[in-house]
């Protein structure tokens, strides 16, 4: 489906819905094609707990960090 620029403006929900449905929604401007209207891919849903097992820390990867330590992160 193409529509022009002051039909797209007027009917944009509609016209989402309709790409998100699947169909192709181009917007023309003085009936030259100028952008194709697609859904966005969303993101897996974050299931807490999922990466459990799969990182590893060292032992004592949470003690104070050293004088020099905290000078080489910092850069001095």
């Amino acid at each position: 489906m193409e529509v022009n620029i002051h039909e797209a403006k007027s009917t944009l929900s509609k016209l989402i819905e309709r790409a998100r449905s699947g169909d192709e929604v181009i917007i023309a401007k003085a009936g030259t094609p100028m952008v194709r209207l697609v859904p966005v891919d969303r993101p897996a849903k974050r299931v807490f707990g999922s990466a459990k097992g799969l990182i590893k820390f060292k032992k004592g990867w949470d003690a104070p960090m050293t004088e020099r330590e905290i000078d080489e992160f910092i850069g001095e």
